[in-house]
């Protein structure tokens, strides 16, 4: 959970070890090096025989380095990096220019020890294959991840190796860890703070370099790309809709704000905040720790990095020298509270592993011993800029379930974590979706790190979890404040939402609403610092008989797991931070604003024994100002998707199927030739199909089909050949959907699919004689079924064939 993915904004999403199931497997992974202090025959100090290939991806570091010092042992070492589009896709422009410069200082360091760095473009494994395959290599060292997907890329990498035979054991995959405490195995540490800190583990120290061997061997070293080239790489990989969504993610919420609801001309005081970030930008020194182009965060190499965290760590000194005082400048510009600066200007080199967090660790604490005679105070640090240091980690858990689908983002309330979904969300998989869930930054298992947290931050943290991580438009489902920012999402980046659900969402209705600009600066006040202690120690003391309070209809739901987890997470550092921010949330847009463009794509599902808001007045509002919004009352509290899971479950699928149904019949934009030939009763010949309509996965490749029936209307093919289901296809745009029957089963004499201009939906009939004559009659856009009686003994039937448009 200590994984540090950071963006611009965030730092991390480490998934859950709780609910993954992605862990490779002891025969998969047989080598993992912890870093080891002591002299003595460890696995780092161990002579080793043959060729090693180190592999860096978030470690772009000389120093501190467990697997370089592992790997120094062989007698050659060849250095990697793979620019693999898997790996940096999720990468800003700014990051990706971060990368380049951490490796062109990497470069040098590796020459000036008489080695190099080889660079290569193109997946990971196919990279190490062909270079294992060339020169022979034994073994492969690789820092291991905790992030899903870079796990699964890891996991294809060594399956890749395992199938290489040219020795007996083939090449061995080596993963290395860098821990921070001196622990034996992670599993066994207990998941409360409280009782980890009375265990008071040792924090370890910082490897030093080691001796370096060369490479005595001719290669390929391969170029560091430009900045333009690797964009373009970047571009091609990642197609068109990835360009527009790296851009969509580089504008910040503020920013979305002042650009949709300032006219020109107008003026505001958050204003002056941006012009200053600007004029920091024009102010760069000569020898500028800040070396990208946007110039947010520190970047460059090891010693760039180190160099910044020493002015950091000095932020209450003076100094003369010119790069120092451009940090003050930043951390003054950054800090919006007391030590956040630290995250937003270190966080990216953190991510990239230009520096290890236990180097930061290291140096914060020799700075304090310094200030304090060689002495650490028990009552804490002297310099905030140091505890801001030693206690910055951020961690974000998730959960993804279901391999195919549409794409389902689910997300908690105030105070709660993805477990308030543990009924839903394999369920929604079930039912034929991919779903995810996340635990919010701030909540439960996630970190909660020293930042200001505010409606607007956490849907960034959304937008950016839906572009890195789902990378795919998502229906996307929030409870009670977890409501309120998905609607912030869906207003801000519509381009990332298929569909909203809210459950019992917090936010109001104002009929005639103006937009009326933030003016306020999100400060805790000592009287926040104050609230936040006497709610938390409220919350602790009553918190089963609020949480019970929110679950009328069926109380037995609030188990000691769930509380539990709740209690846990009260007890972690940085939760009182996430308080003190609640006083200063700001809910002033209200939904009927934010969901303005999105009628007919917003479903809510109300809990009508709601104690914390008037479910009836809300719902009434929500009917008249908030067009094509579809409502489900259900007996319940604050929860229902915990307290009635069944029920949210089956309106949240039926929901997905009719947005689903409904996007692909609005996105078809041409017909599809489809061509039946039926000769006669007993020999059937295949359909023939345009080879476009083989691409959806739902085919295993064939081309051909040895089936009688496909209906076709305005380019929507109807293929009833899924035992009683039936799928739904547009080919043109290589999408489809599977259609439930009622679950009764009867031979069918007939079958036909058309439009109905009346209720502009598209229906499918189906006429069976067993054990009476009937039509069931299923109208898509709603997934609803009814049945037609028919006053016939004797039907005639005639068999057609011909073309389909």
């Amino acid at each position: 959970m200590a994984a540090l993915f950071t963006s611009s904004h965030f730092p991390s999403l480490s998934s859950s070890p709780n609910t993954l199931r992605v862990s490779p497997s002891p025969r998969r992974f047989p080598v993992v090096l912890r870093a080891q202090m002591a002299a003595g025959e460890s696995e780092l100090q161990r002579e080793e025989r043959g060729i090693a290939v180190l592999w860096f991806k978030h470690d772009l570091r000389f120093d501190d380095h467990p697997g370089l010092v592992a790997a120094s042992k062989h007698p050659d070492l060849i250095p990697l990096y793979v620019f693999d589009h898997r790996i940096l896709h999720r990468f800003s422009g700014e990051m990706l220019e971060m990368v380049l410069l951490a490796l062109e200082d990497l470069r040098s360091s590796l020459r000036s020890l008489g080695s190099n760095l080889m660079v290569r473009f193109g997946t990971a494994e196919n990279v190490i294959q062909s270079l294992v395959k060339q020169v022979n290599v034994t073994h492969v060292y690789a820092e291991e991840e905790v992030e899903y997907d870079v796990r699964k890329l890891m996991s294809i990498v060594n399956e890749t190796l395992e199938r290489l035979s040219f020795t007996k054991e083939g090449p061995k995959f080596v993963l290395w860890k860098t821990p921070f405490y001196d622990v034996e195995s992670l599993m066994d540490l207990p998941a409360s703070y409280e009782e980890f800190s009375k265990l008071r583990f040792p924090v370890t120290s910082p490897l030093s370099p080691s001796e370096f061997p060369g490479v005595n061997m001719e290669l390929d070293w391969g170029s560091i790309p430009t900045f333009d080239d690797l964009m373009e790489f970047m571009d091609e990989k990642s197609g068109k809709r990835k360009k527009s969504w790296t851009v969509i993610k580089e504008k910040s919420a503020e920013t979305v704000l002042m650009k949709e609801f300032f006219k020109p001309g107008e003026r505001n005081q958050n204003m002056s905040r941006f012009n200053s970030v600007q004029s920091f930008q024009k102010k760069r020194v000569v020898d500028s720790v800040f070396v990208s182009r946007k110039g947010s965060s520190v970047g460059g190499g090891t010693s760039t990095v180190l160099n910044a965290l020493a002015a950091y760590l000095r932020y209450l000194e003076g100094t003369a020298r010119d790069d120092w005082q451009e940090v003050h400048e930043r951390v003054r510009n950054a800090e919006a509270r007391e030590g956040a600066s630290f995250t937003k200007l270190f966080g990216p080199a953190l991510s990239l592993g230009i520096v290890s967090r236990r180097r930061v660790h290291y140096e914060a604490i020799k700075y304090e011993k310094e200030r304090n005679a060689g002495f650490l105070s028990p009552f804490g640090y002297s310099a905030v800029s140091a505890a801001a240091a030693v206690d910055a980690v951020c961690s974000m858990e998730y959960t993804v379930a279901g391999n195919e689908g549409p794409p389902v983002l689910l997300v908690h309330g105030f105070g709660a974590f993805l477990e308030h979904y543990r009924d839903n969300i394999y369920e929604l998989a079930e039912g034929g979706n991919q779903v995810w869930a996340i635990t919010l930054l701030g909540f439960g298992k996630s970190e909660k790190p020293n930042i200001v947290y505010t409606e607007l931050m956490w849907a960034e943290l959304l937008r950016d979890f839906i572009v890195e991580v789902v990378g795919k438009p998502v229906h996307i489902v929030g409870n009670s404040i977890g409501g309120y920012i998905v609607a912030i999402v869906a207003c801000f980046w519509p381009a990332l939402v298929k569909s909203v659900v809210l459950i019992n969402s917090a936010g109001n209705i104002v009929p005639g609403y103006s937009f009326a600009p933030f003016n306020k600066e999100r400060q805790t006040s000592g009287a926040a610092w104050l609230g936040a202690r006497l709610l938390l120690f409220y919350l602790r003391s009553r918190l089963k008989n609020i949480v019970k309070n929110c679950y009328p209809t069926k109380t037995d739901r609030v188990d000691d797991e769930l509380i539990d987890e709740m209690l846990r997470a009260s007890y972690d550092p940085g939760v009182l931070v996430v308080l003190e921010n609640i006083f200063s949330f700001n809910l002033s847009l209200p939904l009927n604003f934010l969901l303005r463009d999105f009628e007919e794509k917003v479903i809510v599902i109300q809990g009508m024994k709601d104690p914390i808001s008037d479910s009836k007045s809300k719902l009434a509002m929500l009917k008249e100002h908030c067009d094509g919004v579809v409502i489900k009352e259900l007996d319940a509290g604050h929860c229902p998707q915990d307290e009635l899971p069944e029920e949210v479950n089956t309106i949240i699928c039926e929901w997905i199927v009719t947005r689903e149904t409904r996007e692909m019949i609005e996105k078809n934009t041409s017909s599809f030739l489809v061509t039946c030939n039926d000769p006669g009763d007993d020999e059937k010949e295949p359909i023939r199909v345009d080879p476009r309509f083989f691409d959806l996965p739902i085919f295993p490749g064939e081309k051909e089909f040895r089936y009688s029936e496909y209906y076709n209307c305005n380019g929507i093919i109807c293929h009833p050949g899924f035992g009683e289901d039936m799928m739904l296809c547009n080919p043109v745009l290589r999408e489809y959907l599977l259609v439930k029957s009622t679950g009764y089963s009867f031979s069918r004499l007939g079958m036909g699919f058309g439009y109905d201009s009346r209720t502009d939906d598209y229906k499918i009939v189906r006429i069976s004689n067993v054990p009476r004559y009937r039509a069931e009659v299923t109208t898509v856009g709603t997934n609803t079924w009814r049945e037609i009686e028919m006053p016939i003994d004797d039907p005639s039937v005639q068999r057609l064939c011909g073309y389909a448009y």
